[in-house]
């Protein structure tokens, strides 16, 4: 519990830390965004006055520093219009010959919309206008916050995938290591039963409650045999999963109610898939024990093996109660139960096992509420 709660704080840092320093990049930039936009206006009043100052000048005047401010303008798109708003001048504007005038029109037009223009008075009864827009610079600049946010977006789902990937890792390493210890723990109790059995034998007990027992005792041993698997890959054999499914069937039979009746439809030809024999046969052991407990000791099993060109498919169906819609996929989530006691491990597992270690799919196929359900599992060749 510690480490989990280290692991969520540790998430929690760095994810304050990202924002921290990503604002204050953010703000910097959009503080050196206003800046620079003082100054391109500061440097148009500038050559606005240099301008008004270069119509003014009589032909004795020195007017070369007037000239260098006018042309230094490499930078800022600028056009000068009249009254009549006619454009007169343009600066830092490119297109080609034959486009002049459409560009400039609507250049003049996207300027008009950024800045009020700079009034140059002529003389008494003339003035000239100054329309300007941002420079290059100023205009990727605007842009810069947005790549940063990108950026950082980036930035934390790599954050979140790594740690994500940490989390998983960690919880598959504490599964593993339970389930082996279960393995373990199962195993000592096992030998003293079966040393048991052999007492009962010399008692004289009636040897069908034996023979129950010792199946008792395998499927125990088999049981220890699944738990000492997890988190090593298993190793798949060509089964005949209609074996599997009548001995599984044949377990539940004489273990469970008398009113639970179960109904077996299996292909004529035999059918030999790669297979992992105990595990399958536990994801088997998972879906029937979750149909039992949900028709309440009362209904029918029905399950059909299908032989298809690609595979093998299962369908699992009972009477019970059925699964909301929404809860078709949220029902195969570790953790998740709707059951008052019991951990939400089964159908994970049985996920697990069929779509990683058999390279196949699990799911609800349809259900109905008060009417049963439907499970397939498809398996390929």
């Amino acid at each position: 519990m510690n480490s989990i709660l280290r692991f969520i704080r540790a998430k929690q840092i760095l994810l304050l830390i990202a924002i921290g320093i990503v604002s204050i990049i953010l703000w910097n930039t959009y503080q050196f965004f206003k800046e620079f936009q003082r100054q391109e206006i500061v440097k148009m009043e500038i050559l606005a006055d240099a301008y008004f100052q270069f119509n003014k000048a009589k032909p004795e005047d020195d007017i070369s520093l007037l000239v260098k401010i006018i042309e230094n303008n490499t930078s800022i798109p600028m056009i000068v219009t009249d009254d009549q708003k006619n454009i007169l001048l343009d600066q830092n504007i490119y297109y080609k010959t034959e486009e002049k005038n459409q560009v400039l029109r609507e250049k003049l037009k996207e300027m008009k919309g950024l800045h009020l223009p700079i009034e140059i008075n002529i003389s008494e009864t003339k003035s000239q206008y100054i329309y300007y827009s941002h420079s290059e610079i100023l205009n990727k600049l605007r842009f810069y916050p947005l790549a940063l946010i990108l950026i950082f977006i980036v930035f934390l789902f790599i954050i979140y995938a790594v740690f994500n990937a940490s989390s998983i890792s960690e919880k598959n390493k504490l599964w593993s290591g339970m389930a082996k210890e279960t393995a373990h723990q199962i195993g000592t109790p096992l030998s003293s039963l079966l040393g048991w059995v052999e007492i009962l034998r010399t008692e004289n007990v009636n040897p069908s409650y034996i023979n129950e027992i010792e199946k008792d005792i395998e499927h125990l041993n088999i049981i220890a045999n699944r738990f000492s698997k997890i988190g090593s890959k298993p190793i798949l054999e060509l089964h005949n999963p209609s074996e599997i499914i009548e001995k599984t069937i044949e377990y539940f039979k004489i273990r469970t109610s008398k009113s639970i009746v179960f109904n077996y439809n299996k292909p004529f030809d035999e059918v030999k898939i790669m297979l992992n024999k105990d595990l399958f046969g536990w994801v088997l052991e998972n879906i029937i024990k979750n149909a039992i407990d949900a028709m309440q000791g009362k209904g029918n099993i029905d399950i059909q093996l299908i032989n298809i060109n690609s595979g093998i498919q299962i369908l699992i169906t009972d009477t019970g109660k059925g699964i909301p819609k929404n809860l078709h996929k949220k029902i195969f989530e570790p953790g998740f139960t709707t059951k008052t006691r019991g951990w939400g491990l089964g159908l994970s597992l049985t996920k697990r096992i069929i779509n990683k270690y058999h390279n196949g799919k699990v799911f609800v196929k349809q259900s109905q509420k008060h009417t049963g359900s439907t499970f397939q599992i498809n398996i390929p060749k």
